[in-house]
Parts: C-alpha cells; sequence; structure tokens
C-alpha cells in the first residue's frame, strides 16, 4: 500500500465513483462535468452546469503557514484554488463566462478568526475582478460561512458554479479520436496575469506532499492539522518547515483566459479538453473514448516542487504521474495542423504549451506515459 493510501486519500477516488456509479450521467457522459437539459430556463438549445470543488489540504498549508508568520494574506492563494478548481472544470466543458459562484467555508472558530474569513471573501473577489479584465464574468453571489467546530479542526474551504450555456457550445470529448495530438499547458512559470511565479503544483496531492516535506515539529506542535488515528510513521516524516517550501501554496493556476480566447475563436478545433486534478496525468482515462491508447511522451521536465516531493516521499515515476500534475496541468486534444495556434495563444500568456503526446486506436483503453527514461502504463 503506498503511502497516498496509508494516509486515507486516493488518487482515483474509486469508492467515490463506485458510489455515484448508477446515478443519471447527463447529456454528455464523457464530458468533465455533469451537463443537463435547461431546467432554469427550459431552452432546448441551452443546458444546465453545476460543479463543485474546492481547496483540499492545501488549507493546512495555509493554516501552518499564517500561524508561523502571522501573515493573513496566504489565505487569498486558498481562496483562489477553490474557485480554479471549479473554474478549469467548467472551461473542460467549454464554460468560460457568464458564471454563478456560491462560496462554501467550514471553519473551527476556535482555530479561524474573523480575519482569515475576511482575506477568504477579500481573495474571492478580487480574482473575480481580475478575470472581469479579461472578459470572463463570474457573479459571486455569497454562500454559507458555517461554524462547525465539532466537524472541522481548521477550515474547509470549497465552492460551487453554475452556468447556463448553448448545448452547441459544449466540449463533451465525444469527439477525440485516433490521429489527435495532445497540446499541454503548463503549470508553472509567471503567466501574464500572475504576481509571481507559480511553483505549478495546484490543489492536488497535497496530503501526501505535505506529510512527505515537512518535519515531525508540525505533527508534535499542530496536532489539529491532520487525522491523529494515522500512524506516526506517515505523519509529517519530512525534514522541512513551511517557510522552506512556500511554493507548495502557490495559487492553483486558471487557464481561463487562454481557453476563452481559443474557444470563441476555434471552439470546432478542439475536440477534447482534461483538467489534470486529481489523478495528475492519469486523469483522461476517465474521459476518453474506450478504443484508444492515449501516449504522452513528450511532456514537460517536471518543475523542481515535484522533484522535492519525488525526493522527499521516495515515491517511484508511477506514483507521481498519477498524483501530480508533473508540470503540465490542461491538455487540449485538436489537430496537428492546429496545435501551433494552441501553443501561439498560450506564448501570448507567457504559459508554455507544446505537443505532449497523442491518440492511437487500441483495443483497450490506456494510457502510456515515457518519461524520464521510463515507460509507464495505466489501463
Amino acid at each position: 500500500m503506498s503511502l497516498y493510501s496509508k494516509r486515507g486519500v486516493s488518487a482515483q477516488k474509486e469508492e467515490v465513483h463506485a458510489a455515484v456509479k448508477d446515478l443519471d450521467q447527463g447529456l454528455f457522459p464523457k464530458s468533465f462535468c455533469k451537463i443537463y437539459p435547461d431546467v432554469l430556463g427550459n431552452d432546448e438549445n441551452y443546458v444546465n452546469i453545476m460543479h463543485a470543488d474546492g481547496a483540499g489540504t492545501k488549507t493546512i498549508l495555509a493554516y501552518l503557514y499564517w500561524k508561523q508568520t502571522g501573515d493573513s494574506a496566504v489565505w487569498k492563494g486558498i481562496a483562489q484554488d477553490a474557485i480554479v478548481m471549479n473554474l478549469d472544470d467548467l472551461l473542460c466543458a467549454g464554460v468560460y463566462d457568464n458564471i454563478i459562484f456560491s462560496s462554501t467555508i467550514d471553519r473551527n472558530k476556535n482555530s479561524i478568526p474573523g480575519e482569515v474569513l475576511q482575506e477568504l471573501i477579500h481573495g474571492t473577489q478580487e480574482f473575480f475582478d481580475l478575470m472581469k479584465t479579461f472578459g470572463i464574468h463570474i457573479h459571486f453571489l455569497g454562500g454559507e460561512t458555517a461554524d462547525v467546530g465539532d466537524l472541522v479542526r481548521t477550515i474547509a474551504v470549497n465552492g460551487t458554479m453554475t452556468a447556463r450555456w448553448p448545448k452547441n457550445k459544449i466540449i463533451s470529448n465525444e469527439k477525440i479520436c485516433t490521429g489527435n495530438v495532445i497540446v499541454g499547458l503548463a503549470s508553472y512559470g509567471r503567466a501574464r496575469y500572475e504576481t509571481e511565479y507559480n511553483s505549478g503544483i495546484g490543489s492536488n496531492g497535497l496530503t501526501s506532499a505535505r506529510h512527505d516535506m515537512l518535519d515531525k515539529f508540525y505533527a508534535n506542535n499542530f496536532k489539529e492539522t491532520y487525522d491523529n488515528s494515522l500512524p506516526a510513521e506517515v505523519v509529517y516524516i519530512g525534514n522541512n518547515k513551511i517557510g522552506d517550501v512556500k511554493e507548495l501554496l502557490s495559487p492553483t493556476r486558471t487557464y481561463s483566459p487562454v481557453l476563452k480566447q481559443l474557444l470563441e475563436k476555434n471552439f470546432d478545433n478542439i475536440y477534447g479538453l482534461i483538467h489534470c486534478s486529481g489523478g495528475g496525468q492519469t486523469k483522461c482515462l476517465k474521459y476518453v473514448p474506450d478504443n484508444v491508447c492515449i501516449i504522452k511522451d513528450n511532456l514537460f521536465t517536471p518543475p523542481e516542487i515535484f522533484k522535492k516531493i519525488q525526493q522527499s516521499a521516495n515515491s517511484d515515476n508511477a506514483e507521481m504521474y498519477q498524483v501530480f500534475n508533473m508540470g503540465c496541468r490542461m491538455e487540449i486534444y485538436t489537430d496537428k495542423k492546429f496545435a501551433q495556434t494552441i501553443i501561439n495563444v498560450a506564448s501570448s500568456f507567457n504559459i508554455d504549451a507544446q505537443i505532449i503526446g497523442r491518440v492511437e486506436a487500441s483495443e483497450e483503453k490506456k494510457l502510456i506515459i515515457n518519461a524520464q527514461g521510463e515507460e509507464i502504463i495505466y489501463k
């Protein structure tokens, strides 16, 4: 059993998927978000989309950093994490404008004071104001902030996004087919709309990264930040203090300015969109057709943060690519002749992009990753 599993988390969420497998999969089962008929407007030419997600255990890293430094501004990044984990999933369904957002914050009042809530709420609005400058309108309709100290030891930051969208402008992933190439958008660097360098970490795999990189000081002094029933050998087993690995707190990058431009002008050239979030580079296996083999043999060199995590955890490449985005968090499936247009648009926002792989025919659905001198096969 991997350390990731021993800590009570799962990259593939097998039990969650088993629990919901009998539910209605919506109008486009392979789409990145569940899509329903337009029950809000009763227009057969539109659909309704609702998506819920959050910052996950990244909030604990912010909590530790804030407790040690007193810098409450770190919580603005957590607000962005919760938004982007929703927004970029909607982008993968083709939605990039006129979105409604509702925030859900559960806190332990004894650990999280009002100043943290203010940073989260103000950070949310600041992100929406920034997106508005790129023509992406997200309307903040409030939400729920609950004091639930019996349930939450620190804080959970989540949200829900809803949109009505033209049915003929949905990316359903049904067009992904043999012969497509995959253009990857880097998760690291400094995009034109970012204020500082982004490590590329995103909001997935932070339970593993946190425990593998931070030392036992945090187990002894911040017992509210982990499941106290876990065996000691999997809790905070690294050699770092939180200030040494602040790159774990880089806010999750949104690709909405890039994808808005592509979807508005070149919708017909985009056959599929995959957000490499939970499941890392294996996420595509949930959404591509059953008769293809996805080959990724030109991925980005993993940025430094993932090298540090791998060294601390002594994880093999198979686990790393299944848990983390490894430097590539958005995949665009298209024709080879259109790939350069995508790369050029991404470059105009100072985001690295390249063809990372292709789609080939196969009797069974599988993923082959060739990286760091190793071939890894996932089915």
